[in-house]
């Protein structure tokens, strides 16, 4: 099992932009924000999983419409379709703990769940996607593709959306509207403090 510091140590030894790099990186502050999360209470714990929230929303978007494409054609399409499965299924956790108190005990129940679905999907891609990717991608190619994943994480939705979850070609004519709704709700959660 790979931890935060290993993800961090591989990103550091590829590329600046590369797109694993980029994705080992956010890997470690998923596992990074899952441990804040169980960790602390009242307001921080709830900052905390909306931080959390967020990043996986975006993150997952982002791997869908970027990664997957290039991962059917490399790592082979039953290995992009099992992760595309696996992050619809995890929107859909994700919208039910975000309707949940994150003070109960419930909560901290679904969340340790949920943490080893998103933690065993992670290493999926990391001992399966991420070597095809490095392996049958120039280093040019996947810098390019590091730039449009960072471009599409800046406009994916920052809430999940299992309607489109799990789906490359949902997610681009859906994505930009439900983010827009994303972005407003977060400004104005913000806003009423």
């Amino acid at each position: 099992m790979s931890t935060a510091q290993t993800e961090r140590a591989e990103a550091a030894k590829l590329p600046k932009g590369d797109v694993v790099a980029i994705l080992l990186e956010q890997h470690a502050r998923i596992r990074d924000l899952f441990s804040d999360v169980k960790g602390a209470e009242g307001k921080h714990k709830q900052q905390a999983f909306d931080e959390l929230r967020a990043l996986l929303a975006v993150h997952e978007t982002g791997e869908e419409m970027i990664l997957r494409p290039v991962a059917k054609e490399t790592a082979g399409e039953q290995e992009a379709s099992a992760r595309n499965k696996e992050e619809k299924e995890a929107n859909k956790v994700l919208v039910e703990l975000e309707k949940m108190d994150v003070s109960t005990a419930e909560f901290d129940r679904r969340l340790a769940g949920f943490e080893k679905a998103v933690i065993d999907h992670a290493e999926h891609e990391e001992q399966e996607e991420f070597p095809a990717i490095l392996r049958d991608c120039s280093e040019d190619k996947r810098r390019s593709m590091g730039t449009k994943l960072q471009m599409t994480e800046k406009i994916a939705p920052t809430h999940p959306h299992p309607g489109v979850a799990g789906s490359p070609a949902a997610q681009w004519v859906v994505g930009p509207f439900a983010s827009l709704v994303d972005r407003t709700k977060d400004l104005l959660k913000s806003a009423a403090g």
